[in-house]
């Protein structure tokens, strides 16, 4: 079966560096996405991009926080992995989910004017 997840920028490599429960989680939470449902430790993060979901984990007291994207050809799309450290999602997180999220839009509107 191919893999319905796809990383954006170290968004994977980010992931691997969570602690090993943290990263367990956050992998059981995308093989949920990848059969179609939807696991329920996520919130919608309308700040980063239309559609844009985080998936909320916590580890030993600490918090870490993938966002995701799920609403384009069945894909779910990684957009940034990272451990938060403040209450609030720190401003250069949501930058940077943003900025990956932009790129997936032109990226898709290239593949398809180029259809």
């Amino acid at each position: 079966m191919d893999s319905r997840i796809r990383f954006l920028g170290s968004a994977l490599d980010d992931l691997r560096a969570f602690p090993e429960d943290a990263r367990k989680d956050t992998g059981y939470a995308l093989h949920v996405l990848e059969t179609g449902d939807w696991p329920p430790n996520t919130k919608s993060m309308s700040t980063v991009g239309q559609g844009v979901h985080e998936i909320r984990v916590s580890d030993d007291g600490r918090a870490f926080r993938t966002f995701f994207v799920a609403k384009f050809d069945g894909l779910v799309y990684v957009l940034h992995s990272f451990e938060k450290k403040s209450a609030e999602t720190p401003l250069s997180e949501i930058k940077l989910g943003r900025a990956r999220y932009r790129e997936l839009v032109r990226a898709r509107k290239l593949v398809h004017v180029a259809r």
